[in-house]
C-alpha cells in the first residue's frame, strides 16, 4: 500500500506491469494458518480481497470469473448432477453452480476456512447459496479429498484455485489430475482456472500436458476478461475423460436458462472458445 496516495498496487514481475486500486480504508484482515487475508474498501470497485498481497476479487468484476468457471462446464456436460469445487472459498463459483436447478449436489472443499468467513462478512452476495440443501462446505485439503473421493462419483470437478504457488501448488500436476480423472464418471469434465493466455501461455500448455498424462483425452481453453488479474485477460481450461467427446454445449438450454447472468450467455460461450491464432498455435489447438 502506498500510504501517501492510498492506492494498492500489485506488481506482476513476469510482465513488468502492475494493477492498482484506489483505497478508502482497510476493513479487515486475518492471518490464517495458511495465508494472510486482507479486505479493503475501494472508491470504485467495491470491496477488494487480497491473499498474501495478491488480488483475489473485487465486488465489481468477480462475476466474470465465477460465471465462466461454472456455466460453460455445466452446459457442456449432458446432464450434470454432482459437482465438486476444489478451492473457491469465496463461494462465488458455488453460487453460480447452484443456479442450475437439476443439480443434485455441490461440494466445496477449500483448505482455508478463513477465506469463506471473510467472504461471508464482506462479500455476502457471493455466499447467498451457502445454505442451499444441495451444498456442502468442507474446509480440508482438496488434494487429499480428491484422492479419497469414490471412483466414478462426480460429473464435474471445478478447480477454483489461486496461482500455482503456496497451498495451490499441488493442484497443477499429474498426480492431482489422476485423482480427478478417477473420481469423474465416464462423461465427466474437469475445469481449472488457467491464468493469463497473454502472459502465461506456457503454463496453460503445461497444464494441458499434465492433464493428458493423467488420462484426459480432449481439452478446451476459454478466455474472458478479468480486470483485477494480471494483464486483465484470463482463462479456464476444460478437460474431458473421453477423447472423442468434444465440446459442443447444450446451446438451447443455455439460451433458455432459468436464471440471470451478467456475463455468461450462449453467444459468449461460443466466442470464448475461439482462441486467437497465437494461442491456438502454441497449444496445438487446431
Amino acid at each position: 500500500m502506498n500510504a501517501d496516495s492510498q492506492w494498492h498496487y500489485e506488481n506482476f514481475e513476469p510482465t513488468g506491469s502492475a494493477i492498482g486500486y484506489r483505497i478508502t480504508r482497510k476493513l479487515d484482515e486475518v492471518r490464517s494458518p495458511f495465508q494472510h487475508i486482507e479486505i479493503f474498501e475501494t472508491t470504485d470497485w467495491g470491496n477488494l480481497m487480497l491473499i498474501d498481497g495478491a488480488v483475489m476479487l473485487t465486488s465489481r468484476d468477480n462475476f466474470l470469473y465465477h460465471e465462466m468457471m461454472s456455466h460453460p462446464a455445466l452446459f457442456t456436460h449432458a446432464d450434470p448432477k454432482d459437482v465438486v469445487i476444489i478451492g473457491g472459498g469465496d463461494c462465488g463459483t458455488l453460487r453460480e453452480v447452484l443456479r442450475h436447478p437439476d443439480l443434485r449436489s455441490a461440494v466445496q472443499c477449500d483448505i482455508d476456512e478463513q477465506v469463506t468467513r471473510m467472504s461471508e462478512k464482506h462479500f455476502p452476495e457471493l455466499c447467498e447459496s451457502n445454505g442451499d440443501p444441495r451444498a456442502q462446505l468442507l474446509f480440508d485439503d482438496g488434494i487429499a479429498y480428491m484422492k479419497n473421493r469414490e471412483p466414478g462419483s462426480v460429473d464435474i470437478v471445478i478447480v477454483d484455485s489461486t496461482d500455482p504457488v503456496g497451498p495451490a501448488e499441488g493442484l497443477f500436476n499429474k498426480a492431482f489430475y489422476e485423482s480427478c480423472f478417477r473420481a469423474l464418471r465416464e462423461d465427466g469434465i474437469l475445469v481449472q482456472q488457467s491464468e493469463s493466455p497473454l502472459a502465461l501461455l506456457e503454463l496453460i500448455g503445461e497444464m494441458r500436458a499434465e492433464m493428458g498424462k493423467a488420462g484426459f483425452g480432449a481439452f478446451q481453453t476459454l478466455s474472458f476478461p478479468q480486470p483485477c488479474y494480471p494483464t486483465g485477460w484470463w482463462s479456464c481450461t476444460l478437460a474431458r475423460k473421453q477423447a472423442g467427446a468434444g465440446f459442443d454445449f447444450r446451446e438451447q438450454d443455455a439460451r433458455g436458462k432459468e436464471f440471470d447472468t451478467l456475463y455468461y450467455s450462449a453467444d459468449i460461450h461460443r466466442a470464448a472458445a475461439v482462441l486467437p491464432p497465437f494461442a491456438r498455435k502454441a497449444l496445438n489447438a487446431g
